[in-house]
């Protein structure tokens, strides 16, 4: 559609390959221009947000000029890459994709800027982790679209202002709290995505499925919807392993059975739990009666870095009630012990915590 930069996944670099994983995975990205809508009638799901683009891109179409700047907020795999290839689509401009770590100095931040024409998407991923000066030097560019450039050293040197063409900063954080208070108030609109409910994962399936050449049953497709755990990227991640099993073990289609047997064979349960989450649970409830216990000990325990439990096993636990954080340390809830069919023991310390 554009001009693109590959951007890093949004995987911690020691994190394992999990078929569950809400963070982009290098073997998604062959598959994202397949399964990416286009338009906004192509997209599935976040419905409130979608009726007031459409009613913001209309307006703007008609004014002549770019859209506001837009950040979009939540967690990953929710569709924010692809709400900026749709954004710069229906407004008949080009997106040019980046991270916050790419952008290293003001000199690349610069060359992006100038390469674009009017009404271009210039979409930052994890725009949070800009740094300091590229940030700074960003403000004028989304604020007046014009850039500083330093011409000349030492004694003669001296800024110039320089115009850019009016453009649309489309920015992306998992991680809102780590936004400057400065860069977030210069965005127009402010989006926060929320995971999906299963009747809308179906239909992401279910076309997705199409696009892959396998028929899908409605049972099929409500039965892995239930297992995507509220977010599209694990549900294309799945529906791409069933369609392997279905044509070799199965009859060719996406129906309960098929689904049934790729989610056993993956260890993705009905609640859309892995192998390392009902880990975690396990270690969390066996060995030190469901917590609290430190997230140091706990990924001791799980012989993981802190920053792999915090970021990619917790999320989910935490969201789904599977898992608590206190004071004092992560515990375990009523929904981990009946989950894992385990009996509940009282809490050291917590009360009516439950």
């Amino acid at each position: 559609m554009g001009r693109e930069r590959k951007t890093k996944t949004t995987v911690p670099d020691d994190a394992p390959a999990r078929v569950v994983s809400a963070g982009s995975l290098d073997e998604d990205q062959r598959f994202d221009r397949l399964f990416r809508p286009k338009t906004f009638d192509e997209f599935v799901g976040q419905r409130k947000h979608l009726d007031n683009l459409r009613v913001f891109v209309q307006a703007a179409r008609q004014r002549g000029e770019p859209l506001d700047h837009i950040l979009l907020c939540g967690p990953p795999g929710l569709g924010k890459t692809t709400l900026a290839h749709i954004l710069a689509n229906e407004m008949g401009g080009e997106l040019h994709v980046t991270s916050g770590p790419a952008v290293e100095h003001k000199g690349a931040l610069t060359g992006m800027l100038t390469r674009l024409e009017r009404g271009d998407v210039l979409f930052i991923d994890e725009i949070h982790r800009l740094s300091a000066p590229v940030e700074e030097a960003l403000y004028p560019a989304i604020e007046d679209f014009r850039i500083d450039v330093m011409m000349g050293d030492g004694a003669f040197a001296e800024s110039l202002p320089l115009d850019v063409k009016p453009f649309t900063l489309v920015g992306a954080t998992t991680r809102t709290g780590l936004l400057t208070k400065p860069l977030h108030e210069r965005f127009g609109l402010t989006l926060r995505l929320d995971f999906y409910d299963h009747e809308d994962l179906a239909k992401i399936i279910r076309r997705s499925a199409q696009l892959l050449g396998i028929p899908c049953e409605e049972t099929g497709a409500k039965l892995l919807a239930e297992r995507s755990r509220g977010t599209p990227r694990v549900a294309n991640r799945l529906i791409r392993r069933v369609r392997d099993f279905a044509e070799v073990e199965g009859e060719g289609k996406v129906d309960r059975r098929i689904v049934e047997l790729t989610c056993q064979r993956l260890e993705v349960d009905a609640a859309g739990l892995d192998e390392m989450d009902r880990r975690l649970l396990s270690i969390l409830i066996e060995h030190y009666e469901g917590g609290p216990v430190g997230v140091e000990t706990l990924a001791a325990a799980l012989a993981e870095p802190r920053d792999t439990v915090e970021d990619v096993y917790e999320p989910y636990l935490l969201q789904q009630g599977f898992l608590g954080r206190t004071p004092r340390g992560r515990v375990a809830t009523k929904k981990a012990f009946a989950h894992l069919g385990l009996e509940q023991k009282s809490i050291k310390g917590q009360g009516s915590l439950f």
